[in-house]
């Protein structure tokens, strides 16, 4: 029988017993690291003279804490609502972003938090780019010689669930397995929070070695505040909703872009008439475009689509919910094939609606909301859903590749960069100092998986423009000194201005095809720049239209269909409330406006001429600012009254 203990020292006391020498330790990204046991080892660890601890993980999840009074007091009842007052913080992030871990302490992670580790030293040198596929091979390389889990139990079921993280546990254990080395000690943490998911994330009694079943108080799962959604992001998912053909597959990012496609997906499915004529005022022509014609739609989804991505996040839910996410597929290659050629029998369809999925991923991470529609399944639908190791759902398996073609029929991969050059590379998780933003994940994986599929197409997202520091600059850019995407990968790029196929071309016709997606305002010096460099033809002249690619021409198309609701500013839902929602928006226009010297002063000159006149009260005392005392306060008070004043103009 495994020891059950509900004591965290004492499931430490029997890691430090049963491991000699040096920990090395491999636990889950995101959601699947049992916070409270890892934090009780880390400081059994960090004590002077306390045992070598090597940590292997990746996406450590911290909740957000503000650094301005503002940005304090708008997050704190906010953190408060989303993660409780016990949410147990992981120690070592916290000694990581202070540069604090002590020496005989390494932390290694190959994805991080978007932008949490920016500032930490340690973190960055300590960072290991690797494709996500290749990470169980990787901490086989480093003898792994312990494994700690958060999962999942289910009254009456003696197995346990790796619920939200089967992306790399029993690849990592194959990996060790195939390298002779000795298998690690295995150790998992019940949380009665975790929902609980069947199939292939359960593991037989006697997988782990020790479980650890922890005393209440239990924590709310971390989650991730849905972002809203603007004029700029609605019209990328719109243009990427257009390359999905109905019958196909999908697998998509995370953040207001993927909430974008996910919406703009729902609206062609269950309002067409209405996507169409949004799709019409961003482009009258847009039926006739050829990636369009020949990849993808704009009909309903007769057929569906299969969802297979290697994280499952709030987009999936809604694609589940509104209908459009009901394309089965069952690992039976026969069957299959018949499916795809026309001949299935009554018999397959019958055994493909019981025992199929219409959703496969490796981890899952999302709201409150997304949590409590996994909890509150049914049978049937939970069967629908079945998590899988990153290596069934990031490539084609050697063993099963033929299948997989099937299944993916007609895959579509949507990601998210952030720069791209004009000669088609994209910058996706660092930056051209050498500092890692977040990690390069499967982004590489599902790339690359695109061009092996006969019928796939990889999209890569990102706005034209960015600012920063008050300033605004182009994403599309000559050069940028960090790639993550080579271009000899290039396949199709999305902006709020259209959708440019570079697949194949030739570099002339690449930086066209790019200089089409970029601001008006940038043209001018990206043409210049390639001319100068031999890349485009001296006579060259940019067409008409591109002088059409302005912010002010695309928020005036999508404004009637703003004001009607059919592009809402959260489309999948909201944490925030109403006047959460009011405050959002002037905070963001605030800091936009302070982003400099020069701007805050004028801002702040501006918002102490103002007055205090037709305030929002309500808001204000959301912040605590409707009876400001002392100075600093009263400041805060005027200028929030400024940004929420110029939001109802």
């Amino acid at each position: 029988m495994r020891p059950h203990h509900a004591s965290l020292e004492q499931a430490v006391a029997d890691i430090l017993s049963g491991i000699e020498g040096p920990l090395r330790v491999a636990t889950p990204l995101g959601l699947g690291k049992p916070n409270r046991l890892l934090n009780t080892l880390f400081d059994a660890c960090a004590v002077e003279g306390g045992r070598p601890l090597q940590l292997y993980t990746a996406l450590s999840l911290d909740p957000p804490k503000g650094g301005s009074l503002l940005e304090r007091r708008f997050l704190g009842p906010l953190v408060e609502r989303l993660y409780g007052d016990d949410y147990p913080r992981l120690h070592y992030v916290d000694a990581l972003k202070r540069d604090a871990l002590p020496a005989h302490i390494d932390v290694e992670e190959f994805y991080f938090q978007s932008g949490a580790m920016l500032g930490s030293s340690q973190a960055q040198r300590r960072y290991a780019s690797l494709n996500y596929t290749y990470v169980a091979g990787a901490l086989a390389d480093r003898g792994v010689n312990c494994v700690l889990q958060r999962v999942a139990a289910h009254a009456g079921d003696l197995r346990l669930s790796l619920s939200c993280n089967t992306d790399l546990t029993t690849d990592t254990l194959a990996a060790i397995k195939r390298a002779g080395l000795p298998r690690p000690l295995m150790i998992a943490e019940i949380d009665p929070a975790l929902p609980w998911l069947g199939g292939s994330a359960l593991v037989d009694d006697g997988f782990f070695d020790i479980v650890v079943r922890p005393d209440a108080p239990h924590a709310k799962l971390f989650a991730l505040p849905r972002q809203p959604v603007g004029d700029i992001d609605h019209a990328i998912g719109l243009y990427a909703s257009t390359l999905v053909k109905d019958g196909g597959s999908l697998q998509i990012g995370i953040g207001a872009l993927a909430d974008a496609l996910s919406h703009a997906l729902v609206l062609r499915h269950t309002d067409n008439a209405t996507y169409r004529e949004v799709l019409r005022a961003l482009d009258p022509d847009i039926e006739h475009h050829p990636l369009v014609q020949r990849w993808g739609g704009l009909a309903p989804f007769e057929q569906g689509l299969y969802g297979c991505s290697e994280m499952i996040n709030e987009g999936f839910r809604v694609l589940s919910e509104r209908g459009v996410l009901k394309r089965k597929v069952i690992d039976d290659l026969p069957l299959m094939r018949r499916v795809v050629d026309g001949d299935a029998t009554a018999e397959d369809f019958e055994r493909l609606a019981r025992d199929g999925n219409t959703l496969r991923g490796a981890f899952y991470l999302g709201s409150p909301d997304f949590y409590d529609w996994l909890r509150g399944m049914d049978a049937q639908a939970s069967r629908d859903i079945d998590m899988r190791p990153i290596s069934e759902v990031n490539a084609l398996s050697r063993d099963s590749e033929a299948l997989e073609r099937l299944q993916r029929r007609e895959g579509r991969f949507f990601n998210t960069c952030m720069m791209a050059s004009l000669l088609g590379a994209a910058t996706s998780d660092g930056l051209e100092d050498g500092r890692v933003v977040s990690g390069v994940g499967g982004q590489y994986n599902f790339v690359a998986m695109a061009h092996e599929l006969d019928d796939g197409r990889s999209a890569l997202m990102l706005r034209a423009n960015r600012e920063s520091q008050g300033k605004v600059s182009g994403n599309i850019l000559w050069d940028y000194g960090y790639t993550t995407i080579p271009r000899h990968l290039r396949d199709i790029y999305i902006t709020e201005y259209g959708i440019a196929d570079v697949r194949g071309l030739t570099d002339e016709d690449v930086i066209k095809a790019m200089c089409s997606l970029a601001d008006a305002r940038d043209h001018e010096a990206l043409v210049t720049t390639a001319k100068n460099n031999g890349k485009l033809a001296s006579d060259f002249i940019a067409p008409d239209n591109w002088r059409g690619n302005t912010v002010a021409t695309l928020t005036q198309r999508l404004a009637p269909f703003r004001a009607d609701g059919s592009l809402p500013d959260y489309p999948l839902g909201s944490d925030f409330t109403d006047v959460e929602m009011r405050l959002v928006t002037a905070l963001g226009k605030l800091k936009a406006a302070t982003a400099t010297p020069m701007g805050k002063l004028r801002t702040i000159a501006t918002a102490l001429f103002a007055g205090t006149s037709d305030t929002d009260h309500e808001a204000m005392a959301r912040m605590g600012l409707d009876a400001p005392s002392g100075f600093s306060e009263r400041l805060y008070a005027r200028l929030l009254g400024w940004a929420l004043r110029s939001e109802r103009r």
